[in-house]
């Protein structure tokens, strides 16, 4: 992670409740200046309702929010130096591209020539050079979202605040809007919030991410500690897929009946004969289902002890009859003892 120095937005103890229902619940989070940082979680887990009182389209019940140092909890949305980029966009229809990017700047009453350079610098920034007469339904859905990008960056706020940008398009094209989003943060050096309950969007972006759940943050960590040292079994089953062991089973690997995690790709798979190094865990089991994907195979093992692991593998040799043919094969599987995780609760 990069070596930032002050922090852009600081929330301390900050509650946000609708009647009974405690959407956000005592939340502590710093965010660093020049960082790429993603709120996720799954709907309803408060990431929205927290980006909304950053931008200060809605007050905390309780705690303060700073930015930059400052405390902005009470400040309305123009007096805090953040923009919102929002899913659906937002773009003025009856205005061409330049002149919705160069919104912000007209209001400022900062002189035509001016916005114009600034408009075209922008365009070259989110790769629309020469889009700048056309209208937004001449564009597509990715050619909008960087006009809504470019809008918000015209301003050089402190905190660019992004609330499910890439919700809307089609997978190929998130994918790659993905990659060029992370790129414009690091030319520009802007601190990025991003919400998504998209766990492939966070691992591939982000510095680091927050995990929420029903209003409080579970875990706070770069993609592979999120990824590899989840810190619940919250987190290891909605950041990416995990196999939870516990019980008898856990206590036959671990020496304890606590929960731990292990996922799919860690597992190898073997024959029943294979000896295993000291350095490696096994368990019996049959081949209950096999689905195959292209790019990996996913097996459902039922092991003895009688519950189903999840194993992927990926297809390097194998067609599509070869491993479908492997259903109801008894198995042995195994894995590092390096790969297990011990979960908090």
């Amino acid at each position: 992670m990069n070596n930032y120095s002050t922090s852009a937005i600081r929330l301390d103890k900050v509650s946000r409740h609708f009647g009974e229902v405690k959407a956000v619940d005592q939340v502590d989070l710093e965010i660093v200046n020049g960082e790429f940082f993603s709120m996720l979680g799954p709907s309803g887990s408060g990431k929205t309702t927290c980006l909304r009182m950053i931008a200060g389209f809605d007050k905390p019940t309780s705690g303060q929010i700073f930015l930059n140092g400052k405390d902005v909890s009470n400040l309305p949305p123009y007096e805090r130096d953040v923009n919102t980029v929002f899913q659906d966009y937002a773009l003025f229809p009856h205005m061409t591209v330049g002149d919705n990017i160069a919104y912000g700047l007209m209001i400022k009453k900062v002189s035509k020539e001016e916005r114009t350079k600034q408009v075209d610098e922008m365009l070259e920034l989110v790769q629309l050079k020469g889009f700048a007469l056309r209208k937004p339904s001449q564009l597509s859905g990715g050619q909008r979202q960087r006009v809504a990008l470019a809008r918000a960056l015209i301003n050089h706020p402190k905190v660019l605040l992004l609330d499910e940008p890439l919700g809307a398009l089609d997978l190929k094209l998130r994918q790659q809007m993905q990659v060029e989003l992370k790129s414009i943060q690091k030319r520009v050096g802007i601190t990025f919030i991003f919400v998504t309950h998209d766990q492939e969007e966070a691992l591939t972006m982000s510095d680091r991410i927050a995990v929420f759940n029903q209003g409080k943050i579970e875990q706070i960590g770069s993609p592979s500690e999120i990824y590899e040292r989840p810190a619940s079994s919250f987190v290891a089953g909605f950041v990416g897929t995990s196999n939870l062991i516990s019980g008898e089973v856990a206590k036959q690997i671990i020496g304890s009946e606590q929960t731990f995690s292990i996922r799919p790709e860690k597992i190898y798979i073997g024959s029943v004969e294979e000896k295993i190094s000291p350095d490696m865990v096994s368990l019996d089991g049959v081949i209950r289902d096999v689905i195959y994907i292209g790019l990996y195979t996913r097996y459902l093992v039922d092991v003895d002890g009688g519950f189903d692991l999840v194993v992927i593998e990926q297809n390097l040799k194998s067609t599509s009859m070869d491993v479908l043919s492997t259903k109801g094969q008894k198995v042995k599987l195994s894995w590092h003892k390096d790969h297990i995780c011990h979960l908090g609760d």
